[in-house]
């Protein structure tokens, strides 16, 4: 901010100077010459606050809000050089020859990218709409369990929750997994239907190694984006200026990026190998652990001229889980009564997910206005789940030796499933003056087909359960046999309107999207807009309010209806399905000030959703099961701080918390809804050694509300229970052992080199990702808990070419 209001200064100086020069000067009659234009970053975005100033002549002015600016300077000259200066960006300088009359200057600056001993010297963003930019310079050395860096670092920002360290699942303000929304370069990505675990979890489709820009909304996201009612996250892949690469190993994999760029084409590329075996070992169950995932990613961008860009990106993986368990045992209960749960187990699990995605988009430049785009995007999917598993179990209550329960189980599945989704997306955008408009239409068409049998039996002293006298009855039997093919119609519009006034500056982002969807014969029409703030009387506040009506349209899992017959149960897809409601009104504010003159930042999030036409399910670790039907009407009402800034000079921290309630009203019951967290604090604090920048810390932690839960294969109405609190604590070590980023060293390709050491769950929090119900001949149910992995050390090396 010093140097914004210095720059400021010198312009309002130099204004003055020049009048007073006219004033005093009646001898010489100068020609005014007036200069005018507009100055945005690469992605068109307008910067404001950027000095633009005229050498040797003392005329200037800074850009506002919308990136422009205007001011006038005496003409005459033969030539005049105009310089555009911001923190953070190249400096620009145009030489206009013989300037006279009314001239205009549009530029674009780019991000310097120095970085000088890893502290980048800038102002923390305003954010002015419902989408914020996350920080990713910590992205490749932050701990990880699970090799998914952008989603670990999503999980620790406001309103945002995960309770399995195996899983890049989570959850947003009270909202399933499914109800999350994730693009990249403008196109939606999906994830595997069939995943049921964090065993099972490979590697997401986001190479972390690839991205450039995060953008994260958790409520109240413009019309641009899809019908999703939790949240949205928007990747932007690096386009590569030069030839550049990395390779990062670690026990628990090893990933590889390669990139080269020239001013009119750039091509990256990144594989990546993950083996969590390392982490499962550490789990109650003793067993052969074999995961295998494996991925490859590649992105090319060409423009062969100021009006025409191709993009396009590749991706292929293979997420292989084998499983093999021995024994295992477990200690559960209070201080007053310890029980104890032993199995031995036969049989095994293998599952393998294979995955394709492509994309292509052709984009027109129309004029220095608008352009227009054409994407096409495929998504196909095969996932195939199988096991065989049967536990021989003794459940002992260990003060008393009293024998509670004796008893065999067997779980078998065959489960296949493949999905095809194809789309085609028309989009304009138009940006002049005050105005940033966005408009769209695409066409997507899904096929998916299942193949699944899946059923537990059970037994206790000798008695099947349940048990008749007669039959030998599984306690779970499921079977599905369907295929759907399904078309999908979208329009959106929205318009980005900023304006100063005496009073502030007024951000307004209205629009609204209509979409038609063949299956039901649906169409859905949702309004959203939001608005930002910035007082003249105090820049440092900024309030901000976002409403709209927002849909969940359903994909192949919410579709499944069950039928329980006294054979089974069967799955039939309802055709009567219902997209799931939400009218969202959030309001917010931030509040920019400065400790020991470093940058802060803390704001505040108050939210309401009205849901209505909900279809119910239940979750059992990551795997998400509903009723298929439109039951129940419910809310979520809550609230989100954050307080983001160098809390150690040159780094950037955060701490973040919430309360929530969530609740729904099914067959005319009040419940808690499956993901009612009441509270959750998340923190990401970095750090360097005293006297030195080689050295660098970084700390991730969680606290979270248990959810609520209940036995399996029951309804909402069972679920009396609420898990224990989740709690983890990461910490990550990094030691640069070369640093040659300023290229000091000339014939040395390595730029950097990093060792790092990371201990994950640093004090050993037991924490439980679900419970196996244990049914003696009795009928008494016990809810033996399933812990997640305990404490662990991590080893790594990134060398950065």
């Amino acid at each position: 901010m010093r140097y914004f209001a210095l720059c400021y200064l010198c312009a309002l100086f130099c204004s003055v100077n020049v009048h007073a020069q006219n004033a005093t000067d009646t001898t010489t009659v100068a020609t005014k010459v007036k200069l005018k234009g507009k100055v945005v970053d690469e992605q068109q975005e307008p910067l404001p606050f950027v000095s633009v100033m005229a050498e040797g002549i003392l005329a200037g002015a800074m850009t506002g809000m919308d990136g422009t600016y205007r001011f006038e300077f005496d003409g005459g000259q033969d030539s005049v050089v105009i310089v555009y200066s911001l923190i953070g960006y190249e400096k620009r300088r145009r030489v206009l020859k013989n300037p006279s009359g009314n001239l205009t200057l549009n530029i674009v600056m780019r991000d310097d990218g120095k970085v000088m001993n890893e502290v980048t010297v800038k102002d923390i963003k305003r954010q002015m709409g419902s989408t914020q930019e996350l920080n990713t310079k910590d992205l490749r050395r932050m701990p990880s369990t699970t090799g998914n860096a952008v989603e670990e670092l999503v999980a620790t920002q406001a309103g945002v929750s995960t309770h399995n360290e195996l899983s890049s699942q989570y959850n947003v303000r009270g909202g399933s997994f499914d109800e999350n929304s994730v693009y990249i370069n403008g196109v939606e990505v999906y994830r595997p239907l069939l995943i049921s675990s964090g065993q099972q979890e490979g590697l997401s489709v986001i190479n972390s190694d690839m991205v450039e820009k995060v953008n994260f909304s958790a409520g109240g996201f413009d019309a641009k984006y899809g019908d999703k009612m939790s949240s949205v996250l928007d990747i932007t892949y690096r386009r590569p200026e030069r030839l550049e690469g990395s390779v990062q190993a670690s026990l628990l994999g090893v990933n590889v990026y390669g990139g080269y760029g020239s001013k009119k084409f750039s091509f990256s590329n990144g594989f990546r190998y993950k083996s969590n075996a390392y982490m499962l070992n550490s789990l109650q169950t003793n067993a052969e652990y074999r995961p295998n995932f494996i991925d490859y990613q590649a992105y090319l961008s060409w423009t062969p001229n100021k009006n025409w860009t191709f993009d396009a990106i590749g991706y292929i993986s293979r997420n292989l889980y084998r499983f093999v368990p021995k024994d295992r045992e477990t200690n559960f209960g209070t201080l007053e009564s310890v029980n104890s749960f032993k199995v031995y187990f036969d049989g095994k699990e293998q599952d393998v997910f294979r995955t394709l995605f492509g994309t292509a988009k052709l984009k027109r430049r129309l004029n220095n206005y608008s352009n227009l785009s054409l994407a096409l995007s495929a998504f196909s999917t095969r996932e195939r789940e199988t096991y065989d598993i049967q536990g021989q179990y003794w459940l002992d209550q260990t003060d008393t030796q009293v024998q509670l329960g004796v008893g065999t189980y067997m779980e078998h599945a065959r489960n296949i499933l493949t999905s095809n989704v194809q789309t085609l997306k028309l989009n304009y955008e138009y940006k002049h003056n005050a105005h940033h408009v966005l408009s769209g239409m695409s066409w997507r068409k899904e096929h998916i087909d299942e193949h699944a049998n899946e059923w537990e039996m059970r037994d206790s002293s000798g008695y099947s359960i349940p048990h008749t006298g007669v039959d030998l009855m599984p306690i779970y039997h499921l079977k599905s046999v369907n295929s759907i093919t399904t078309n999908h119609l979208e329009l959106y519009a929205q318009d980005t309107w900023r304006h100063e006034s005496k009073m502030g500056i007024i951000s307004l982002t209205y629009g609204a999207r209509l979409s038609f969807w063949d299956w039901n014969k649906e169409w859905l029409f949702s309004p959203r807009a939001s608005l930002g703030f910035v007082p003249n009387s105090n820049d440092r506040l900024t309030f901000r309010l976002a409403a709209g009506m927002y849909y969940q349209r359903p994909f192949y899992r919410e579709l499944r209806d069950t039928v329980t017959t006294a054979a089974g149960t069967f799955v039939n897809l309802n055709k009567n399905i219902k997209s799931q409601r939400s009218f969202q009104l959030v309001l917010g504010s931030e509040y920019k000030f400065k400790i020991a003159d470093r940058p802060f930042k803390f704001t505040a999030e108050a939210y309401y959703k009205a849901q209505s036409n909900i279809n119910p399910y239940n979750v059992d670790n990551v795997k998400v099961v509903y009723y298929g039907k439109n039951i129940a009407t419910g809310y979520v009402v809550g609230a989100d701080f954050k307080i983001y800034g160098e809390f150690v000079p040159g780094t950037d921290s955060w701490i973040s918390f919430g309360l929530m309630k969530a609740k729904m009203n099914l067959n005319g019951k009040s419940l808690p809804q499956p993901t009612d967290q009441r509270y959750n604090l998340n923190f990401f604090f970095s750090d360097y050694f005293p006297g030195t920048t080689r050295w660098k810390m970084n700390l991730k932690a969680s606290f979270a509300d248990g959810l609520p839960f209940g036995p399996p294969h029951t309804g909402l109405e069972r679920n009396s229970f609420r898990a224990p609190a989740y709690k983890r604590i990461d910490i990550g070590m990094n030691y640069r052992l070369l640093d040659n980023e300023d290229r000091h060293m000339k014939r040395n390709i390595v730029r950097n080199v990093w060792l790092g050491l990371d201990c994950f769950n640093i004090f050993g929090f037991s924490n439980v990702s679900g419970y196996y119900w244990v049914t003696d001949v009795n009928g008494y149910q016990y809810a033996v808990p399933n812990y997640l992995t305990g404490r662990q050390i991590n080893g790594r090396i990134l060398i950065e070419f």
